[in-house]
Order: structure tokens, then sequence, then C-alpha cells
């Protein structure tokens, strides 16, 4: 038996569900990534869309791509990502969280996940499975949960985390191609918070100050970044791309750990 590559893990800024249907800095950036790692034996992805009460987990042998957004072309809607599901390693995950986690294939791969995955693997021949964000958790039990999945990595498992660091919807600005000064300063707070390895001030990170209160009102978007950084070891070389904000109050910023 040929033993897996460890699997880095992977935090995606994905923005808009547009980048699905277009060739942007954004898209390359996601290819690049996903022409430099090893390819994953599948992917667990944590994606910012799947809010619940309680942590849930989907192990569908054939997970349905779920449209969960409103008001874009129609082209976006015919993107079909009907990527083969992972039954036992669903099994396995459920298995390393403490705690209750309930199965439940009611979502499927919503756009946080298959927005980004349909450029850096186009043929849709990875399995795919989600486990969804513990609305009623803490954020240093999303950390601690993450801290759970490392071993995923020891089967080739890509751990992937969609979100955004900066998400202010309210404060959105179409025609603006950079961010706001605040948006620039929590994202760079979080950067270089993560570069320092210092990830409690980035669980607590409120510690920010008055950036923190706009970055967002919600931290759905916020929450899948801390799964990897407690699934990363201290090890691992970490690579940023898609440094930037847009739209105003939106950051694109990612991590790879590896």
């Amino acid at each position: 038996m040929i033993k897996a590559t460890k699997a880095p893990v992977l935090f995606v800024g994905h923005g808009s569900p547009l980048n699905a249907i277009e060739d942007n800095k954004y898209t390359k950036g996601w290819q690049e990534i996903a022409g430099k790692i090893p390819r994953p034996s599948a992917i667990l992805s944590v994606s910012a869309h799947w809010y619940t009460d309680g942590s849930k987990i989907n192990d569908a042998e054939k997970p349905r791509t779920v449209y969960d957004m409103y008001g874009f072309p129609d082209e976006l809607y015919k993107v079909a990502y009907n990527v083969p599901g992972a039954p036992e390693l669903a099994k396995i995950t459920k298995d390393l969280i403490p705690g209750k986690v309930l199965i439940d294939n009611s979502w499927g791969i919503d756009h946080g996940t298959w927005s980004v995955l349909c450029k850096m693997y186009p043929e849709a021949d990875i399995p795919v499975y989600q486990l969804s964000v513990d609305g009623k958790a803490s954020a240093e039990v999303h950390f601690q949960i993450g801290r759970n999945l490392r071993s995923l990595r020891e089967k080739g498992v890509l751990i992937f985390a969609s979100g955004n660091v900066v998400h202010n919807l309210s404060k959105v600005d179409w025609k603006m191609d950079g961010g706001y000064s605040w948006a620039v300063e929590f994202d760079g707070y979080i950067k270089g918070k993560i570069l320092a390895g210092e990830y409690q001030d980035v669980i607590n990170y409120k510690s920010a100050g008055k950036s923190a209160d706009l970055a967002f009102y919600h931290p759905d978007h916020f929450y899948p970044l801390l799964y990897v950084l407690g699934a990363s070891e201290t090890t691992d070389r970490i690579s940023v791309y898609n440094e930037s904000c847009t739209l105003g109050g939106l950051s694109m910023t990612s991590y790879l750990f590896e």
C-alpha cells in the first residue's frame, strides 16, 4: 500500500460567486495553488455557507450542487460541479470531532465550495464532502475542531476552508477595486498574526480594535479560517495568495499551509 502524501491545509477568500464564471486575478491565484500542491485524495470543505445549529457533516455518495445565491446571471446557475462524495472519510471525520456531530445530506456542495474548486479542479473527479460551521460554538471551539482534524492530512485529505477575513456586505461598493481603510487594516492585522504564529490573537480577533467592529457583523465567513489554523502545524510553510481587499468590504486574502 502506498502511503498518501501529507496534504496541506488551505483557507480561501471566495468573494463573489461570479468568480465561478469569470477569469480574473483571484481565479488565477486559485489555479496557481492547485498546480503547486499534491493532488488530494479527497477534499474536506468547511464553507461559510453551511452555518448550522451544531456541527453537521454530509456523507452522500453523490452530493448535490447547491445554488445558495440569488439575483445572479443565469449562467452561474448552470455551473455543474458533480463531484463524488466521501462516505467513509465522512465517518472518520465525524469520529474525530468530540461531541455530537450529525450526518446531514439535506445540504450538499454550496457555492463557497464549488465556486472555487471548479477553478482549482475543473475535472470534478476528486471526492468532496462538507463539514458545517457550528453557529453556536465559540471561536476557540472552531480552532480546536481544526486541531482534531489534523490527522486527515496524513490520509491525503485537503482541509479546505472557504470564507472571507473581511465580509461586510452592508458596506460593499460594486464599483470599488480596493478596500476601505478599516478593511485593509483588519486584513493586515490578521495576516501579521498568522505569519507570526500568534493564533490566539486571531481567535480573539476583537484585539484588532476598531477595524474588527466593521470587518464583519456576523462571524460566519471568518470562522472557517480558524479550522485551517487549528489543522496547521508549526512546521508548515505559509504562503499568502490573492492578498487584497475588493468592493470596499471584502477580503480575498488566502492562506496555504504545507
